[in-house]
């Protein structure tokens, strides 16, 4: 194999394929970053058997051929050469002659037909959406996502498609945040896409600045995410989700409209004098259209005041400063709902301009 190409259009794929690549594997193989001139084009994947990161870019191809190259020592080589042609050629022992300018390198890779195969997701199951749209539903959703690997099932969001409604759903056990869009298809689905896959997804749609839609397409047991000329492939995680509109509350009995960047603030405050306690929480008084938000711990204590406008009972209730602060600052509208049962009950937010974003948080316990 033999092609040249520019430094930094390289450098700027190696970057997106290596955010699959493991350091930690028990194969050599997916240690490294595959690459195979295929026509006028160089593919480069990265790989680690759960997430799959592929790209094309144009190059100039003398030979074809493929090889895997360690990925570590491939990235910071290609990143430190200077911005200008470099020359690649495999020789048949798989070493790698690297040339830029005066600088020459030979590094020792792997035969690429060992390199695993991606999978094969048929076109059928897909549906396409905005880029942007997408990016923001990640931000909105992705921060409950739950950490804790004893329920594998919840350290994914739940993509939800059925008559043209797209719902994303995560949730740790203590929050939840639900995200709805309208896109066009006629695609049923349900899948479970790991926390980092849509972590990783959107990391790279903010590193590609352009605008355009993003196709997702589904099988059993993969997810495929194609924009551009890139395309990152995704295990999905096996198991039933949460039936999470059982856990959404009604019959409210004090609803709060407020000021989103207000509270956000008060509460964000708040909490500095909150994490200084083993148990984080803040009080929330609801009382004659003004909250009173209150924390307290050895170093001392807090109160924020906040005009409101209430509907229903006066309320005490507890919350864990981060959970809300998470929301908040996700939440694109100038006001919000705040809406309530009673201290010990599920309290949900979202904006009072649309529809198309809840957030739910269980209410911690306060000392009197």
């Amino acid at each position: 194999m033999k092609f040249s190409c520019n430094q930094q259009e390289l450098s700027t794929a190696i970057n997106l394929v290596s955010k699959a690549v493991s350091s930690k594997t028990t194969l050599p193989i997916l240690s490294g970053i595959f690459f195979e001139t295929v026509g006028d084009q160089l593919r480069i994947i990265g790989n680690d058997l759960n997430l799959s990161i592929e790209t094309f870019m144009n190059v100039t191809v003398y030979e074809e051929g493929n090889i895997v190259i360690p990925s570590r020592l491939l990235t910071e080589l290609i990143k430190k050469l200077p911005n200008n042609t470099i020359e690649i050629e495999v020789s048949d022992n798989n070493v790698i002659a690297i040339n830029c300018l005066e600088s020459s390198f030979k590094i020792v890779g792997l035969p690429g037909n060992e390199y695993p195969e991606l999978p094969n997701i048929e076109d059928q199951n897909s549906f396409e959406i905005d880029k942007e749209l997408f990016s923001n539903m990640i931000k909105q959703t992705s921060f409950a996502i739950s950490q804790d690997e004893s329920r594998p099932i919840l350290t994914g969001a739940l993509l939800e498609i059925e008559n043209g409604k797209f719902n994303m759903v995560a949730l740790d056990g203590f929050r939840m945040a639900i995200k709805r869009a309208n896109i066009k298809t006629n695609l049923s689905n349900k899948a479970v896409v790991p926390g980092r896959t849509l972590n990783e997804i959107n990391k790279i749609m903010m590193q590609v600045e352009s605008k355009g839609d993003l196709k997702i397409s589904f099988d059993d047991k993969q997810v495929l995410f194609t924009f551009e000329s890139l395309k990152v492939y995704s295990r999905l995680l096996a198991g039933e989700f949460i039936n999470y509109t059982q856990i959404l509350p009604s019959d409210f009995k004090s609803v709060a409209k407020v000021n989103t960047n207000e509270f956000l603030t008060c509460i964000d405050r708040s909490f500095l004098m909150a994490r200084e306690n083993k148990n984080v929480a803040i009080k929330l008084e609801i009382k004659d259209d003004l909250i009173k938000i209150s924390s307290s711990s050895e170093m001392g204590s807090s109160m924020e005041k906040l005009n409101v406008e209430l509907e229903g009972n006066d309320l005490e209730i507890g919350f864990n400063p981060k959970y809300l602060i998470d929301a908040l600052k996700v939440i694109d509208s100038e006001e919000i709902y705040l809406e309530l049962i009673n201290n010990v009950s599920p309290c949900i937010i979202r904006p009072i301009d649309h529809e198309s974003y809840t957030y739910l948080v269980l209410p911690c316990r306060i000392s009197r």
